[in-house]
């Protein structure tokens, strides 16, 4: 066998060895393997081996080594090597700044649609949606399943996306392409936010026809997607056909219970998770809190919230001490329910406080109600619903002097209440 024969398969075989290390997540062997194969004066390394250096160097923030392989990319004219190129934009993307991802997408001069697709996913995991549409209505080659993928998942995570990203999921559905596992994923946000059950049953019907129904991760989001729109026996037949459940699925099983009233099916649900040795998160307790809080099960939550700290090692969030706060106001047990305000080690949120002054109403305890409104009227001053609620507490134990003067500081605030609105979902 001559030298050449013999160290190009020397090269395949290293090349081999290190795609096995990128796919594995074994990124600093994967950077060490490259520079024995860049030193070695026997080896002349192609272009198949710098994405996934590349990638690698994306992935562990090795800034300085992809810079030189850039440089290196770009001295030895592989910058025209799309695959090369596409990997140098995520790499500046998520290790640079998006400016200068764009910047060197823009130079490259025969972009493909991984191109094209890595700059738009690059936005749009930024947040920068209208920046990456408007770069998807500028491609000048014809999109694939990636890059829908990428539009819809950043227009899930918008407040107001859902329908533009179910839009786009129909749009897909025009063009012949195959939502594919990524796709469902993606879309399942858009579903929960506008309460499209029939489109998550389509989602669901979907994936058993092309087999990917079983996948772990589509399966919790279904979970989650049928509780939060009230479809709890689709959530539990779900839940019920996985063979391994993890954090996540039980997470949205219990949180379905709890938004929808049935805190004692929540409550079983984690005792059954307690006893399938799953160790539970924030998400976890969050729902449990809530169930708690919704069934007025002060006591039960107080428990809760002490065992996540001591036997879970959970650090409780605001979200978590807003739905402790919630339990107890709710039980009429507003001073315990103050108390763990001012204990709070970080600053409380408008939902804490707002859970306080909404108890402060029932009650008709109006000195907690004007200590929780004053905090809200500093965090959120142009809240009306606050000033509102503070008024009618006042009004509610005969001082309609203080409720008028409510009245007058939203005047001289230019506080308005927001109209109502409402929505309808055309299922065509």
């Amino acid at each position: 066998m001559s030298s050449y024969s013999s160290n190009y398969l020397r090269l395949l075989s290293l090349t081999k060895q290190l795609t096995s290390y990128v796919n594995q997540g074994r990124h600093v062997d994967a950077l060490s393997l490259f520079h024995r194969m860049q030193t070695s004066p026997s080896l002349t390394l192609d272009p198949f081996v710098y994405p996934l250096v590349l990638k690698s160097c994306t992935a562990i923030h090795r800034r300085q080594l992809a810079s030189s392989v850039h440089a290196y990319a770009t001295k030895s004219s592989l910058i025209s090597n799309p695959f090369i190129a596409c990997a140098l934009v995520d790499m500046y993307g998520k290790c640079f700044s998006i400016s200068s991802a764009r910047k060197l997408f823009d130079e490259i001069p025969q972009r493909n649609v991984v191109s094209w697709n890595s700059m738009i996913s690059i936005y749009t995991r930024s947040g920068r949606v209208d920046a990456a549409l408007k770069l998807f209505h500028s491609m000048d080659v014809v999109p694939n399943e990636s890059t829908f993928n990428a539009i819809i998942a950043g227009l899930s995570d918008l407040e107001d996306g859902s329908f533009k990203a179910i839009g786009f999921y129909r749009r897909m559905q025009k063009l012949r392409f195959s939502p594919n596992l990524i796709t469902l994923l993606a879309l399942l946000p858009a579903c929960i936010g506008v309460a499209a059950l029939t489109l998550i049953k389509e989602i669901h019907g979907y994936a058993f026809r092309t087999n990917i129904e079983p996948h772990p991760q589509l399966r919790s989001g279904l979970v989650e997607a049928y509780g939060r729109c009230g479809s709890l026996v689709n959530a539990r037949n779900v839940f019920q056909s996985m063979g391994e459940r993890d954090v996540v699925a039980w997470s949205s099983l219990i949180s379905a219970y709890a938004l929808h009233g049935e805190a004692q099916a929540a409550l079983e649900v984690f005792q059954q998770m307690e006893m399938a040795k799953v160790w539970p998160d924030d998400i976890t307790f969050l729902g449990v809190l809530k169930a708690c809080s919704h069934a007025g099960l002060a006591d039960e939550a107080l428990d809760y919230f002490d065992r996540m700290q001591k036997d879970y090692k959970v650090e409780a969030s605001a979200d978590h001490y807003s739905c402790l706060v919630d339990a107890l106001s709710r039980t009429g047990r507003l001073y315990e329910a103050y108390n763990v305000i001012k204990e709070m080690p970080m600053k409380p949120t408008p939902k804490t406080w707002g859970a306080l002054l909404g108890a402060c109403r029932t009650y008709g305890e109006v000195e907690l109600a004007e200590i929780a409104g004053r905090a809200l009227f500093e965090i959120e001053p142009s809240n009306a619903a606050n000033y509102v609620l503070l008024a009618k507490i006042y009004a509610s134990v005969g001082r309609y002097e203080e409720a008028q003067r409510m009245r007058m500081e939203m005047k001289e605030m230019r506080v308005k209440g927001a109209p109502g609105s409402s929505w309808v979902l055309n299922q065509d």
